[in-house]
């Protein structure tokens, strides 16, 4: 074997002395070029050189920026892309290597950015013969990602390397772990395959003897070999699926002298229906758009059911190759690894990968932190990935909790607590020490908060003291630490201490816990009591128990006191709220009564009247204007809108003019005769509410029908008119079926000739008032960020298209005014919440067409009794419709009270037709009627003598 690796030797350098001669041809070709393209150059114009220093002047002026930037926040991940691209571009390869190394220490890095790397670097050390700083940068970038072209580039690399003594089998090596780390990727392990072919196909040539000469023995040993070496490799490879493998396997067909062997063709076959399963997986893999997160998610599921490990992790690393912002995928795979293959190195490197991605996933260093125990690290390694940890920035304070609670247990199962002491255990002392002080002052400061309001660390820390150390004197001297914090008036935390002290303290302890607790407690102090009580029976003397008795008794006597006083003050409270509501809705209504002039009566309204009292049911809506509860999520949005009579909610919409008196009787008359010529019958069900429409819109029916008749066939579309015969910008849509009703509603916010369009349930109110369509979130929402500061002319599509870089959108919503303007706010809604906290890190701070906006979890403020619907509103909801008629309060309707029920009363909101002269508040007429109806119903010769009095 020595003799014929000293002829491959002999032969290689042959061939190597061929490819420099090329090499030289190549690089004089290149001279010439060069020296073209400067005599080129120096014929160019002053001009052109002006132009591209002023270039160069602002290049180096934002590199000098971006370089300061970095010096401020170094994990500025686009500020280091930035600066690495005009580098780059300048051609400034020496400060080039330092950035690209600076953000290596910090970050992974991606394909793209190590191939350049790696290029530029081969470049520079052509001319040295040392090799070794290359292979060690290649070395570094396979183990950010598992990326094909990287590996084929260090194997190529590799090649040029093999005249070196031990050369060749560098190459297989690398070849190997080539195949081994990508060989299985389904669409470019192929490449790798052929590469490794195709170097040993170019060592077979130069083994083979010349045609017409027997080789020697050591010749054809060789030859063998080789031979073998190659087959090996194509039955390896047919074994893997892959995609054409049909085209290897008629290739090894036509390569192999002997014809193919039965266990090849065996194991082809399984492979090819192995490939067949994933081929529709990988099709929708390249069909779908970056970064594939729900494909690869199926992907990975699918390999998760078959349980091939080597398969499960090549999907899980081209998974996260494309995804590696996405820290539940690092957590998927990290379990996958912990559970299954427990491999040590597999195992801590894809840890340490999942951190260097994810740095501000406390969830990520906890595992690792556990991996790195698991696996047998020595103590300083898991104190510094620890330490690592600390430094990582993360998004809440309870994280910081969690961490070091993670780290505690870990230096408590480090220690012997059949001694006395030793070194591991003031060690533990000393963390939980450097812990509580960490919250108070780093945490606190950062958050507000110290994200451990109960104390859980130093809840362990005194159950470890009592439990394992025998030392109830300190675990009692940090539980009145705890009690001091905020917490003595829990219920929960006495009873968590009586608990210690019951199972290694003493009864006199135990007994003071309780009374200490009695008189503090404010949540549940019965619990407390009882708690008392039983331990008196089985502990205590007789004069305990009295004592007990009387402190439970004095405390409980205390206590309902109390919230009887709470009770009657929050009586007090909503009393004064309810007048405040009512003075406010008499306050209004005098106002709108006061607005409203005298108008004439003129005859025949009357008769108006009452033909329209006999419309169908759909015609049955009162004056009342109907109430569309919104919400965006984050905000409600209330919109009051009439019906038939009424106003269009608070502000007409946008080119409403009242039509000419001619117009407006030829469109009310057609707006009749086309409602008498449709009977419609109201079903709510299969209904839809579509309002904020503009009242200039021409033909709202057709339009409308051919806007919703996707969603399904359409019953009828009903605009609502008024009396004078204009459109009031709203209308009902009924559909054939009430499944329509859903794809309709889908529909809503889209724009109608400029302004958003409304879509809601058809509801009645008057059957179901408290109906509310969303109800307003008050809660902090994680999985969604809420911006503000953008500019107008930003879109949806703009904005999702920002906001994917970051998770997969599942919605994106811009606030928009009822006239469809947009206000500069927008949420957006990640599928969990540590992609929307990544969002806020990434995004807060940037521009966005020269707008700088902020960004944040959505959090939104709980509302005032004044925000509530219908608090500060004057509504009829309390007034039965049945006073009314079936049309409600008709204007045409004549009021039937005396005039000195009139004079008695007191206007409110709505205005009730009276006489030709004036007309009265029939509400607070009613209103007064109901009120003496529930003393003494009145007679006719009640109002006789009433009227002969005046």
């Amino acid at each position: 074997m020595a003799a014929s690796s000293n002829a491959e030797q002999t032969q290689l350098q042959d061939m190597e002395e061929e490819d420099a001669g090329m090499e030289e041809r190549e690089m004089e070709s290149d001279d010439d070029d060069e020296e073209e393209e400067g005599m080129g150059v120096e014929n160019s114009d002053d001009d052109e050189e002006d132009d591209s220093s002023e270039d160069e002047k602002e290049n180096e002026a934002e590199i000098q920026r971006l370089e300061e930037q970095l010096s401020i926040n170094a994990f500025d991940y686009n500020c280091h892309v930035d600066l690495i691209k005009l580098l780059k571009q300048e051609g400034e390869l020496i400060r080039l290597r330092k950035a690209r190394q600076k953000m290596s220490e910090l970050f992974p890095l991606t394909e793209e950015i190590w191939l350049d790397w790696l290029k530029d670097e081969i470049r520079l050390t052509e001319e040295e013969p040392n090799r070794e700083k290359v292979y060690e940068l290649f070395e570094r970038a396979v183990k950010d990602y598992i990326c094909p072209d990287i590996w084929l580039e260090y194997a190529q690399y590799s090649i040029g390397g093999m005249g070196s003594p031990g050369g060749i089998e560098k190459v297989r090596s690398i070849f190997e772990r080539a195949v081994t780390a990508v060989g299985l990727h389904m669409t470019k392990g192929q490449t790798v395959w052929e590469a490794y072919r195709e170097f040993e196909n170019a060592i077979l040539s130069t083994v083979q003897p010349p045609p017409g000469r027997i080789p020697s023995r050591e010749e054809q040993e060789l030859l063998n070999t080789q031979l073998e070496r190659i087959h090996t490799l194509f039955r390896r490879q047919l074994a893997i699926p892959l995609m054409d493998m049909e085209a290897t396997y008629a290739e090894y067909e036509e390569w192999s002298e002997k014809g193919v062997a039965e266990t090849v063709v065996h194991h082809y076959k399984k492979a090819l229906q192995q490939m067949e399963k994933c081929k529709a997986l990988e099709e929708s893999l390249l069909a779908a758009e970056p970064p594939k997160l729900a494909e690869y998610q199926t992907y990975i599921d699918f390999e998760l059911k078959e349980g091939d490990p080597a398969r499960v992790q090549i999907t899980f690393e081209r998974a996260l190759a494309e995804n590696c912002l996405v820290p539940d995928m690092w957590a998927k795979y990290n379990t996958y690894l912990d559970r299954q293959l427990k491999i040590k190195d597999l195992v801590l490197s894809t840890h340490e990968r999942a951190v260097r991605n994810c740095p501000w996933t406390m969830g990520l260093w906890k595992s690792y932190l556990l991996a790195l125990e698991r696996h047998g690290a020595d103590h300083q390694t898991v104190s510094d990935v620890f330490e690592k940890a600390l430094n990582a920035g993360f998004i809440q304070a309870t994280d910081y909790v969690e961490i070091w609670q993670a780290y505690l247990d870990y230096l408590r199962r480090r220690v012997d607590f059949s001694k006395e002491s030793s070194k591991e255990l003031e060690e533990l002392r000393g963390s939980f020490t450097r812990s509580l002080d960490y919250m108070k002052q780093d945490v606190e400061e950062r958050f507000g908060e110290s994200g451990d309001p109960s104390c859980v660390i130093m809840q362990i820390w005194a159950r470890i003291e009592a439990l394992h150390c025998k030392n109830m004197q300190k675990a009692r001297e940090l539980w009145d630490i705890i009690m001091t914090k905020g917490n003595a008036k829990y219920a929960n935390m006495w009873l968590e201490y009586y608990n210690l002290e019951r199972s290694y303290g003493d009864p006199v302890h135990c007994r003071k816990a309780l009374h200490r607790a009695v008189q503090c407690t404010s949540d549940y102090p019965e619990h407390v009591c009882e708690v008392l009580l039983t331990f008196e029976r089985v502990e205590g003397s007789l004069e305990d128990w009295d004592m007990a008795v009387q402190k439970t008794e004095t405390k409980l006597n205390r206590v309902n006191e109390q919230r009887a006083k709470v009770a009657e003050k929050e009586a007090n409270l909503a009393r004064q709220e309810a007048d405040r509501a009512e003075q406010r809705r008499k306050a209004k209504a005098d106002k709108k009564s006061q607005k409203k002039g005298p108008k004439g009566f003129r005859a025949g309204e009357k008769r108006k009247a009452e033909q329209d009292d006999y419309q169908d049911e759909w015609n049955e809506e009162s004056d009342q204007a109907p109430k569309r509860h919104r919400g965006n999520g984050d905000q409600t949005t209330e919109e009051y809108m009439e019906t038939e009579t009424g106003l269009f909610g608070k502000n007409a919409p946008p080119g409403y003019k009242p039509a000419p008196p001619g117009i407006k009787k030829a469109q009310q008359a057609s707006a009749q005769k086309q409602n008498e010529d449709k009977p419609e019958l109201r079903n709510d069900n299969s209904s839809v509410f579509i309002s904020n429409l503009a009242y200039t819109l021409e033909e709202p029916e057709a339009k409308l029908r051919t806007l919703f008749e996707t969603c399904g066939p359409i019953k009828q579309v009903r605009p609502i008119f008024s009396n004078k015969g204009s459109f009031k910008g709203y209308c009902y849509v009924q559909f054939e079926s009430p499944v329509s009703v859903a794809e309709a509603l889908k529909m809503d916010r889209r724009e109608v000739e400029g302004r958003p369009m409304f879509v809601s349930p058809c509801v009645d109110k008057n059957k179901n008032p408290d109906f509310k369509v969303f109800k307003y979130n008050t809660s902090i929402e994680k999985h969604k960020i809420f911006i503000s500061g953008l500019p107008f002319s930003c879109t949806k599509e703009q904005l999702e298209e920002i906001s994917k870089n970051y998770g997969t959108v599942k919605d994106v919503r811009l606030v928009t005014y009822r006239s469809g303007k947009p206000k500069g706010l927008a949420y957006v809604e990640f599928a969990d919440e540590t992609q929307a906290s990544q969002a806020v890190l990434k995004m807060d701070g940037t521009e966005v067409e020269g707008n700088k906006i902020s960004v944040a979890i959505s959090n939104p403020p709980r509302r005032n009794m004044m925000d509530k619907p219908g608090s500060s509103r004057p509504t009829t909801d309390m007034m039965p419709r049945q006073i009314y008629g079936s049309r409600g309060r008709g204007r045409t309707q004549l009021s039937l009270l005396p005039r000195s029920l009139h004079r008695q009363s007191t206007p409110v909101s709505k205005v009730e037709n009276g006489s030709a002269a004036e007309r009265a508040p029939a509400a607070a007429a009613s209103s007064a009627v109901n009120a003496a109806g529930d003393a003494k119903p009145l007679s006719n010769s009640d109002f006789a003598r009433m009227i002969l009095n005046k």
